[in-house]
């Protein structure tokens, strides 16, 4: 099992294993979400995955039209998973939330039209706007 969890510890996730699918998304809104200069996320099927603790939830239409909820600690802010409509049955989590210097890269990068010029994705699928991935 791995886990990952909030700055303070109060939000947890337990996690079947590595994931089968790992993304970095450039679009504004991950910018924004993370503070940085994109959004990399792990992303499990919702029923592997257990969580505990308390969550506040941000939902911000995507720039696909879906619907994207954010879920963070209430205490520490720390956005830790998040759940799309264009992806049911899928959670996304934070790889920054697992801590784990060994996880793998990325297999996906999208929304590159916004992607800083500076960031490299080496190894990945490309996409301009979407993911590239259908329900």
């Amino acid at each position: 099992m791995h886990s990952a969890r909030c700055a303070c510890g109060a939000l947890t996730l337990s996690l079947p294993g590595p994931s089968p699918l790992v993304v970095a998304c450039h679009c504004i809104d991950c910018q924004r979400r993370t503070g940085s200069a994109f959004g990399l996320g792990a992303f499990h099927p919702a029923e592997a995955v257990t969580i505990s603790g308390p969550t506040t939830t941000y939902t911000r239409i995507a720039a696909s039209g879906g619907r994207v909820r954010n879920h963070f600690c209430p205490t520490c802010g720390s956005t830790v998973y998040w759940q799309a409509e264009n992806l049911p049955g899928w959670i996304g989590v934070a790889v920054g939330a697992l801590a784990d210097p060994t996880h793998p890269a990325p297999s996906r990068s999208v929304f590159e039209q916004s992607k800083h010029g500076w960031v490299e994705i080496a190894g990945a699928g490309h996409f301009p706007q979407g993911s590239g991935l259908r329900r």
